[in-house]
C-alpha cells in the first residue's frame, strides 16, 4: 500500500500562485508515476498532469501548460504542483494519485490522497 498526503491548498486571488505538495509513504517503489487530478463542483474529475520517477518525464494537460509545473523530490517521495497565474476556473479539489503505467490511463492511478481544496477568487 501507498499512502498519499496532499497539502498546500487554500484561497488565492486570480493571478496568484499556490504550490501543492504530495508526500508518499509505504510501498513507494510501486509509485513510479505520481500525478495530480482535480474535480470542480458538478464536474467530472480532470487529469492535470504527472511525473514518472524512472525517466523524469512529465506530462501536463493543455489547459494548464505554461501556468502549472510538476516536479518531484525522489529522496523525499514528494511530488509538487506549482500553480501560477491561477484563474477562477482552476477552483477545485486537487487530488494526488500514484501508481505505475501510462500517464493518461486511469488504471495507472491505484493510490489516491484525500484531496486539498484550491479556491481562486475573481
Amino acid at each position: 500500500q501507498v499512502q498519499l498526503v496532499e497539502s498546500g491548498g487554500g484561497l488565492v486571488q486570480a493571478g496568484g500562485s499556490l504550490r501543492l505538495s504530495c508526500v508518499a509513504s509505504g510501498r513507494t517503489f510501486s509509485s513510479d508515476v505520481m500525478g495530480w487530478f482535480r474535480q470542480a463542483p458538478g464536474k467530472e474529475r480532470e487529469f492535470v498532469g504527472a511525473n514518472r520517477r524512472s525517466s523524469g518525464s512529465t506530462y501536463l494537460t493543455d489547459s494548464v501548460k505554461g501556468r502549472f509545473t510538476i516536479s518531484r523530490d525522489n529522496a523525499k517521495n514528494t511530488v509538487f504542483l506549482q500553480m501560477n497565474s491561477l484563474e477562477p476556473e482552476d477552483t477545485a479539489v486537487y487530488y494526488c494519485a500514484a501508481g505505475s503505467g501510462s500517464f493518461r490511463e486511469s488504471a495507472t492511478y491505484v493510490y489516491w490522497g484525500q484531496g486539498t481544496q484550491v479556491t481562486v477568487s475573481s
